[in-house]
């Protein structure tokens, strides 16, 4: 419920702030509004969910997405000024910031290690499943309403019933949870003060760990680059003349995608050859990137959406199970920080990139030069870290003292 909220509020922002700016660069705004918190509060919101509940800081962050969702509302309903919708998505961006490094290292502590890339995979067929759900139920909402007020309430709506589904939440599980491999408790770590050193330690742990420092990499500059979806409203009403309930379906189309290849793996045998899968597919992601930003043509559009997000979905499933079977319990709050900046810097800062070269050179040639620097991306990073083009299986490292991360 938390994820088609967030969709449906996604879709309602980028074509209320195009209806009222016109302006690419007004839409690549939302996305850096977003995304500055996160990367700025990265490094404390990790530590603290290596000391703290996580689950309790989940419930914190999930209260304040509602609370910004009503603030959105309002301030569409009123007319407010756009100023006034970045400073509320800035104050979101904060929420995130602590949501994501609790979400992403909750999950270990609930699944036992030898399904845990089956979950992850599974977890990732509920994100897409919701995130076709939202787009198309924000289009029609927009549609039918003439505006966007009504989905920010949907939105809030949403996340309150996610909210009630994680406070029923009870208990730890899995044997990854901790380094001894005892299940069903939390690891303890010892009461020191937050330190520079404390809230470097994740980044220390990315940058030895060539594998993992490869991977999020490569998905960084790559979706940085290739990222088409902040452009879509301009696209919608401009280029394919489709109308809100067209851009619901665009902005759903590589979650379809995603949701099937999601499932798809879910049901095969784990990957034997993890580096070059990771490394193939990203390549797809910008050949069809680039075919997207030439097409006329919504149904070629939303066909090269689907792939797109197909193609993102293998690398999102890879990335999201490498970097938590490779890291011990006491430091996934902290990697998994780090992680979260990669991702937002991604997808937000993304948006900004896109949305800002648009304004300068038009959206077509905007989407076109981020696919053709995505594939020179992959290429810089198969030469860099060979490590990436030689991963196989994924599986958590085994030593003496436990569950740890291999310096690939």
């Amino acid at each position: 419920m938390g994820v088609i909220g967030w969709q449906i509020l996604q879709v309602a922002l980028g074509w209320e702030i195009y209806e009222r700016t016109h302006s690419a660069l007004a839409l690549g705004l939302v996305g850096l509004a977003t995304a500055l918190p996160v990367v700025i509060l990265a490094l404390p919101a990790g530590d603290l969910a290596d000391r703290m509940d996580r689950k309790r800081i989940l419930v914190w962050a999930q209260a304040a997405f509602i609370a910004a969702g009503f603030a959105l509302a309002a301030l569409s309903y009123w007319r407010g000024p756009v100023a006034l919708v970045y400073a509320v998505l800035l104050a979101r961006g904060a929420a995130q910031a602590f949501n994501n490094p609790a979400r992403q290292a909750l999950l270990p502590q609930l699944v036992p290690t030898d399904v845990f890339g089956n979950a992850v995979t599974w977890a990732s067929s509920a994100f897409q499943a919701a995130a076709v759900i939202g787009p198309g139920i924000g289009g029609i909402i927009i549609a039918v309403e003439g505006g966007a007020t009504g989905a920010y309430v949907i939105s809030s709506v949403l996340t309150v019933v996610y909210l009630w589904t994680l406070i029923e939440i009870r208990g730890e599980a899995g044997p990854l949870a901790n380094s001894t491999g005892a299940a069903g408790t939390l690891p303890s770590r010892p009461k020191e003060r937050m330190t520079l050193e404390s809230l470097a330690a994740g980044l220390r742990f990315v940058r030895e760990t060539k594998v993992i420092l490869a991977a999020i990499t490569l998905d960084l500059f790559a979706v940085l680059l290739g990222g088409a979806t902040a452009l879509l409203p301009i696209f919608a009403k401009d280029i394919l003349h489709v109308g809100p309930d067209g851009l619901g379906w665009l902005r759903a189309a590589p979650s379809v995608g995603a949701l099937l290849v999601a499932v798809a793996i879910a049901h095969r045998p784990t990957m034997s050859r993890t580096g070059v899968t990771l490394l193939l597919s990203v390549t797809g992601f910008g050949i069809a990137t680039v075919v997207f930003g030439l097409s006329r043509s919504f149904w070629l559009s939303m066909m090269m959406l689907f792939i797109l997000g197909a193609l993102d979905g293998i690398s999102m499933i890879i990335r999201s199970t490498l970097v938590q079977v490779r890291t011990p319990d006491e430091m996934r709050g902290r990697v998994s920080a780090v992680n979260s900046v990669f991702v937002d810097m991604s997808n937000e800062l993304g948006g900004f990139e896109s949305g800002a070269l648009a304004a300068l050179v038009g959206p077509v040639a905007a989407v076109v030069a981020g696919g053709v620097g995505t594939l020179v991306v992959v290429g810089s990073v198969a030469a860099a870290w060979p490590e990436l083009r030689k991963l196989g299986p994924l599986a958590p490292v085994v030593q003496d003292e436990g569950l740890i991360a291999a310096d690939d």
